[in-house]
């Protein structure tokens, strides 16, 4: 989409780091969009270096909080088993710093999401009309605290995977479970981090289907493989491979999914309502675009 409206600016050192103008229309040449990625990227990069730097500081609470959900879930198993040897280790001379550098960065980055989320948003706004900014909008009120319950539920889902994990230490053949920290705390970033990703799925689907790009019908049509999706989808994306994991994930992507597909539904009405009253659709032809009918279905 090649315009003059993304030229670029002229002065000033920083000026690279300015995103490129644009029109209503958010019409844009393809240097303009490279522009407008490297921007966002260093506005959420910057975000997440700050927010770094904070945690570092306070990183010894931060592990405290991190490894909560393993004390537990080795507490659960020694009162089980008190011959259990169970506990974690930090191996190496560069493991502490590497152990505060994770957990620093793993705070930084959930506490950021409103920054790379709006950054995201905003990648999108240039290309939507004045109506549908305020769609992405929405998409940015709803996305934050969903991403954020997202990593909640995998917080509180993970001292039931490590008890899962850990209950298959054989105490009795004296072997020991030791766990390399940093090993551990990887792991645990996985978890969150797919779990927060995971809980965007109906945001991203309204909004489609709020730009008119994905239809109720169409979801009602791969609504039995979307169910099997979420529980593939889970089963590999979460990392510990126990079955407590899985279902904490696939379960609310799949009442998640339902539920957007009736938000999706009563929106596709409302906009069939509207195209009748002005005339554009015929209550048959509303009808049949509702359900995704063509002529060669009525054949």
């Amino acid at each position: 989409m090649a315009t003059d409206t993304g030229v670029r600016e002229s002065g000033g050192r920083f000026a690279w780091l300015r995103p490129p103008k644009f029109d209503d229309s958010g019409a844009m040449s393809l240097w303009d969009h490279l522009r407008e990625i490297r921007y966002r990227l260093v506005i959420s990069v910057i975000a997440v270096v700050l927010l770094f730097v904070v945690a570092f500081i306070f990183y010894v609470p931060i592990v405290e909080v991190i490894l909560r959900p393993y004390e537990i879930a080795a507490a659960n198993v020694r009162a089980r088993d008190p011959s259990a040897n169970i506990q974690v280790v930090n191996s190496g001379v560069a493991a502490p710093m590497i152990l505060a550098l994770k957990a620093a960065g793993l705070a930084a980055i959930i506490a950021a999401c409103p920054v790379w989320l709006y950054q995201l948003w905003a990648f999108v706004v240039p290309g939507l009309l004045k109506k549908e900014k305020k769609i992405a909008a929405l998409f940015l009120l709803s996305a934050i605290p969903l991403f954020l319950t997202g990593v909640v539920v995998g917080y509180l889902i993970l001292p039931k995977a490590f008890e899962f994990m850990l209950g298959f230490t054989v105490a009795e053949a004296g072997v020991a479970n030791l766990q390399d920290l940093n090993d551990f705390l990887a792991l645990e970033m996985r978890m969150l981090l797919v779990f927060g990703a995971a809980f965007l799925l109906p945001v991203i689907i309204v909004m489609l289907n709020l730009l008119g790009v994905l239809k109720s019908h169409a979801l009602r049509k791969a609504r039995v493989f979307a169910i099997f999706g979420c529980f593939v989808f889970a089963a590999v994306a979460t990392p510990s491979g126990d079955p407590f994991s899985m279902l904490a994930l696939s379960v609310p992507m799949m009442i998640m999914y339902l539920v957007s597909e009736v938000i999706c539904r009563r929106n596709d009405k409302r906009v069939l309502k509207k195209k009748i009253r002005e005339g554009l659709l015929t209550p048959a032809e509303a009808e049949a675009e509702y359900w995704g009918r063509t002529d060669s279905d009525d054949d």
